[in-house]
């Protein structure tokens, strides 16, 4: 690795598909520690996925090993406890009990592997709900997350995985506190994370909104905004974001647009009065703002402390002039052979990201090298792959 590798000696098995799971162990990889992944014969299915999940094996899998097990064979399963004996960490992600039907929870595995730390990433954590299953999309729809994001009476999920990205992150979080605990105890501990319980974590601020004012948060898209200027502005040609957050900002703003007439105005001058007096105001910034192009406006905001936003695409992402001056985005070759550029985590250490440039694997492409390190020779390892127990 070129970047800091903080997990550097640390071992992962993972049993995992779709995002959830997977993102546990990318960032843990990522990090520095080995990440073996155990596929199905043939790889995971979620490596041929079409459509909006087309991108998710390679965001979520880089600087992994693959190793394909048949976990219905004898040998398969003894060879899938043999990781779980050699490992720190071991990450699943499948249905409640899945695992636990082949001997490879956590109670089992524990008895073998004290210092196993066993993250599992659910739907839900215990409770009446546990034994359901549960997608991104259904944490956002339970959890309140869809209800803030759309329109009133137009539940709308967040645009990207989020739901599956933080439940991983808590996962993670979890993982590293049971490392350090490890440190005083010497014992691994079960590390659980979920969907829902993450969605309700993220909607804790309108939850606390409720407390404080004894009214009910409205969605996003019709709420009172917290500062009188604080939206999406159209130029001539794109649509810029603009926040004025803080008085110093609001003085700052008129001033650098000569909005002499609104800075005369003493009874606008504190947040609160202008977020009453919004009707008014946002009618002569919305006319100030469309006589600039977005790259005019920009020019004029930039350096100035307010924040502002042009309207990023995801492809837009790839030229990102800020992501591709560091480390912000590093060199993946896919499967299929395309070159191309990825996020990095998004973390520094000493002012170092923890970034490097792969080549995805491809399904049990780390084998030999794993089955010889859990002392198979070189006979068996033959024997094991002929036999299509693993590949």
């Amino acid at each position: 690795m070129t970047g800091p590798t903080p997990l550097a000696g640390l071992k992962v098995v993972e049993f995992t598909h779709m995002v959830m799971g997977p993102a546990v162990g990318a960032i843990l990889a990522s990090l520095g520690a080995e990440v073996i992944r155990i596929e199905p014969m043939g790889g995971d299915r979620t490596r041929t996925l079409v459509g909006s999940g087309s991108g998710y094996f390679p965001m979520y899998n880089r600087h992994k090993k693959s190793i394909c097990l048949n976990l219905k064979s004898e040998k398969g399963l003894e060879i899938a406890k043999k990781l779980a004996e050699d490992a720190d960490i071991l990450v699943e992600n499948f249905r409640p009990g899945a695992l636990d039907r082949l001997g490879l929870g956590y109670e089992e595995l524990s008895k073998t592997n004290e210092r196993l730390i066993y993250c599992s990433e659910k739907g839900f954590l215990p409770g009446p709900y546990e034994n359901r299953t549960a997608l991104d999309e259904v944490a956002q729809m339970m959890g309140g997350l869809a209800y803030m994001t759309g329109p009133p009476g137009q539940p709308l999920r967040a645009g990207s995985s989020v739901i599956d990205v933080a439940g991983g992150m808590f996962g993670v979080i979890g993982i590293l506190a049971a490392v350090e605990e490890r440190h005083r105890t010497g014992k691994g501990q079960l590390v659980q994370s979920s969907l829902f319980e993450t969605t309700v974590y993220f909607v804790g601020q309108h939850m606390a909104q409720k407390a404080v004012t004894g009214k009910a948060a409205d969605p996003m898209p019709a709420r009172i905004s917290a500062w009188a200027i604080y939206d999406v502005f159209q130029t001539k040609d794109d649509p810029v974001f603009i926040g004025v957050v803080t008085d110093a900002l609001w003085q700052k703003f008129c001033e650098l647009f000569n909005l002499d007439d609104l800075w005369a105005d003493e009874s606008i001058r504190e947040n609160n009065n202008r977020v009453a007096a919004r009707d008014r105001i946002m009618p002569q910034i919305r006319e100030l703002i469309s006589g600039y192009t977005r790259d005019e406006l920009i020019a004029k905001l930039e350096g100035t402390g307010l924040p502002f936003a042009p309207i990023g695409r995801p492809e837009d992402m790839f030229d990102d002039p800020h992501l591709n001056s560091g480390e912000g985005l590093e060199e993946t070759i896919l499967t299929n052979g395309t070159v191309t550029k990825l996020p990095t985590l998004p973390i520094a250490m000493d002012g170092k990201r923890p970034s490097q440039s792969f080549t995805m694997p491809e399904p049990g492409a780390d084998v030999q090298e794993t089955l010889a390190a859990l002392g198979y020779d070189d006979e068996t390892i033959k024997e094991l792959l002929s036999s299509a127990t693993v590949g």
